[in-house]
C-alpha cells in the first residue's frame, strides 16, 4: 500500500462530494495516529529519483511522506493539502526527522479544486492518487501544468479504470479513474514532451486477503 492512495477503499459507500472537503480529511486524519504507510509513492521514487533537485510542489501531501523523501534528497519542497490536521502532522514528522530536512519544506493549506499555483515555479509538480471527477480533475490537471518551468516534470499518479474490474475496494464511480492518455488530452503536445505514460502492474490484497493485481496510471511529462 502506498502513502496516500486519496479516495480508494476506504470509502466506496461515502457520497463522492464529501471526498473533496476539508471536513472529511480532517476527521479521516483525526481517526488514527497514522493512516498511510509513511513510506513515498513508488511511482514516484521510479520517476524522480534521477531527476536534479530544485523546487517542488507535493498536491495532497497528506502525511508527508513523498515531500520529507523529496526533501532528503534536497528537493525545496511545498506541500499541498486540504486538511489541517495532516499538515501539522507532517509538519512534526518532518521536524522528527531533522531540522535540515524539515527546513526545506513549507506546508500550504488550500483546496486543491480552486487553488491555483504560480505560474512556472516548480521543477517538479506531484500529484499522487488524487481522484477526482473527470471535469475537476482536468481543471486541476491544467492549473498544475501551469506551475511547471521550462524543463520541469510534471508527474501525475491515480488509479488505472481497469481496476475497477478487481475485487479491491474502490468508489463505484468510473469518472474517479483516468488514464494517462486523458491527462495528455489536457496538455498542449507542442509544449510538453511525454517521458512516461503507463499504466504499470503491481500486487495488492483485497478485502478477502487474496492477492490481486492493480494498475497506476502514471503519467510524467517534461515542458520543454
Amino acid at each position: 500500500m502506498s502513502q496516500h492512495e486519496h479516495h480508494d477503499e476506504h470509502h466506496s459507500d461515502t457520497d463522492p462530494s464529501a471526498f473533496f472537503t476539508q471536513k472529511f480529511w480532517d476527521e479521516r486524519y483525526s481517526s488514527a495516529p497514522m493512516i498511510w504507510s509513511g513510506n513515498p509513492n513508488i511511482r514516484l521514487v521510479e520517476q524522480v529519483s534521477g531527476l536534479t533537485p530544485g523546487a517542488a510542489l507535493d498536491v495532497g501531501s497528506g502525511e508527508g511522506a513523498d515531500a520529507i523523501w523529496l526533501a532528503s534528497l534536497g528537493w525545496t519542497v511545498t506541500g499541498v493539502d486540504v486538511s489541517t490536521v495532516a499538515l501539522e502532522r507532517s509538519a512534526m514528522r518532518a521536524a522528527e526527522v531533522g531540522a535540515e530536512i524539515a527546513g526545506r519544506i513549507t506546508w500550504k493549506q488550500a483546496d486543491i479544486l480552486t487553488w491555483e499555483p504560480a505560474p512556472e515555479q516548480f521543477d517538479l509538480v506531484s500529484a499522487q492518487f488524487m481522484q477526482l471527477p473527470g471535469p475537476e480533475r482536468e481543471s486541476l490537471h491544467r492549473r498544475l501544468a501551469t506551475a511547471v518551468r521550462a524543463g520541469g516534470s510534471l508527474l501525475i499518479v491515480g488509479h488505472h479504470p481497469s481496476d475497477m474490474e478487481t475485487s479491491v475496494r474502490r468508489p463505484k464511480l468510473r469518472d474517479l479513474f483516468f488514464t494517462a492518455e486523458q491527462i495528455a488530452e489536457t496538455l498542449n503536445s507542442v509544449e510538453w514532451e511525454i517521458i512516461a505514460a503507463d499504466a504499470p502492474g503491481r500486487e495488492a490484497t483485497d478485502p478477502e486477503g487474496r492477492t490481486v493485481t492493480i494498475h497506476d496510471t502514471v503519467f510524467h511529462a517534461r515542458r520543454r
